[in-house]
């Protein structure tokens, strides 16, 4: 499998966390918006095609749960993506929300 590697790009109230892997020329990306210095609501996931089937998705929504325990912050979840990954991943349920 592929290295996956995830960046973050943050501006004053919306972000997002973007997988690349070499060789392929496209992006993943989980984007969320800032309500307040500590939540965020994760938005949206999108992965396309080429990453299908190597968890390129569930590595986005887990390190914006490990950003999230770091720095304090609650994440409150409107993208079904994320939803789904976090009733799979009960140990996830301090950083969330709802």
């Amino acid at each position: 499998m592929a290295e996956v590697k995830i960046t973050r790009e943050e501006g004053p109230t919306k972000g997002r966390y973007v997988a690349r892997i070499d060789g392929i020329d496209a992006e993943a990306e989980l984007t969320y918006s800032r309500s307040s210095p500590t939540l965020i609501i994760a938005d949206h996931t999108g992965v396309p095609d080429a990453f299908r089937g190597q968890g390129v998705g569930r590595q986005l929504a887990a390190r914006m749960v490990e950003d999230a325990r770091r720095e304090g912050v609650k994440i409150f979840v409107l993208c079904p993506f994320v939803n789904a990954e976090r009733k799979k991943h009960p140990e996830w349920a301090d950083v969330f929300q709802n």
